[in-house]
């Protein structure tokens, strides 16, 4: 998985490198991304619709063979092999997609773990770093939400390995940041080097934490409305509201939507089985209709705003594929069935 990571994460900076901005680079590799997988999603849909075409039967045939699941096992192979049917066609571009969605994930971290270390030196040194936003998102490896800060908040701040701190000690382009650092901290990049990822936290917590709460820039992206400062108590989380939050829920809100749109249009694309196949299990189909959206808008709310931008572009072209090739196979069926009555009334 971490090969597939490090060529997302090569890929997405090379298109970086002629956009010079994050969002719009992510915006295309998912396009890119999907561009490729069209011919899966085109043979998944026409296997769906085969499956759908011969459903009828196999209920007839589990009707037949109801007591012998030996020889309807037999009779359902016979039918799928005459009708040319896979049942894996359907499955396969979830097969393929998810260790992608996977590795996106991973990559978006570890790219926002490298502009974060970045930004934590930047103001370590008295400066106010410059975030890369989009849109209406003020810093894309932050949460779109008015529960997430602009400035990287500690917990984010100690979930970074060890092994980007000490890359990020070693740029020549950190190197004016690290001498002014050691001013304020001595011993800043001795402590560093010693540690391991056991005792990063710690140190974090000890000597990192204090120093940025005492920068007067962080300080002030970090504080909370008037009042806010107990946050909200949910039971399973508390939600703070900052004063400079980072986003609007746009994109967590949007995730939910789309999931919600694509599983109308394509509902096998989130597990869930046809009518005529879901019958004996009806309370399944109505969970996995309303759990795909519920888990996109929890994923983008604790992700970056740079996977939830990912996640959301991902929906929106795949449920309008879904719809296009939808309307090509009909069309198509449309066709054919004019043909075969006009062949049909030719012969009487």
């Amino acid at each position: 998985m971490s090969s597939i990571t490090n060529l997302l994460t090569g890929f997405i900076q090379s298109i970086y490198s002629l956009i010079n901005n994050y969002g719009w680079s992510i915006v295309i590799f998912t396009l890119l991304v999907r561009v490729v997988l069209m011919p899966l999603d085109i043979s998944s849909r026409k296997g769906m619709r085969k499956m759908a075409k011969i459903q009828p039967q196999l209920n007839a045939l589990q009707k037949k063979y109801a007591n012998d699941k030996v020889k309807l096992q037999q009779k359902q192979s016979e039918l799928m092999r005459k009708e040319r049917y896979n049942p894996l066609s359907g499955c396969l571009p979830l097969l393929i997609q998810m260790p992608i969605l996977i590795a996106m994930f991973n990559a978006m971290r570890a790219i926002a773990n490298e502009q974060i270390v970045h930004d934590v030196f930047a103001f370590l040194a008295g400066d106010t770093p410059t975030y890369e936003g989009w849109l209406w998102v003020k810093n894309i490896w932050s949460a779109d939400s008015f529960f997430a800060s602009v400035a990287p908040n500690i917990d984010t701040i100690k979930a970074i390995p060890l092994d980007v701190w000490k890359a990020a000690f070693e740029n020549p382009d950190l190197s004016a940041y690290i001498e002014q650092i050691q001013a304020v901290i001595p011993g800043f990049g001795l402590e560093l080097f010693q540690a391991n990822s056991s005792n990063l936290p710690a140190f974090i917590e000890s000597t990192i934490k204090p120093a940025l709460l005492s920068v007067q820039v962080y300080a002030d992206q970090m504080q909370m409305l008037p009042g806010m400062e107990q946050g909200i108590n949910l039971i399973i989380t508390t939600l703070h509201v900052f004063k400079q939050f980072n986003g609007y829920l746009i994109l967590p809100a949007l995730a939910g939507a789309s999931q919600l749109l694509m599983t109308k249009v394509n509902p096998q694309a989130t597990g869930q089985q046809p009518a005529a196949q879901n019958q004996g299990q009806p309370n399944m189909g109505n969970f996995m209709k309303y759990f795909f959206p519920i888990f996109s808008v929890w994923i983008t709310l604790t992700s970056n705003a740079g996977f939830a931008l990912y996640w959301v572009v991902s929906n929106l072209i795949a449920t309008a594929m879904s719809y296009s090739i939808n309307l090509y196979f009909d069309r198509k069926d449309k066709l054919a069935a004019g043909h075969e009555l006009q062949e049909g009334t030719i012969i009487k």
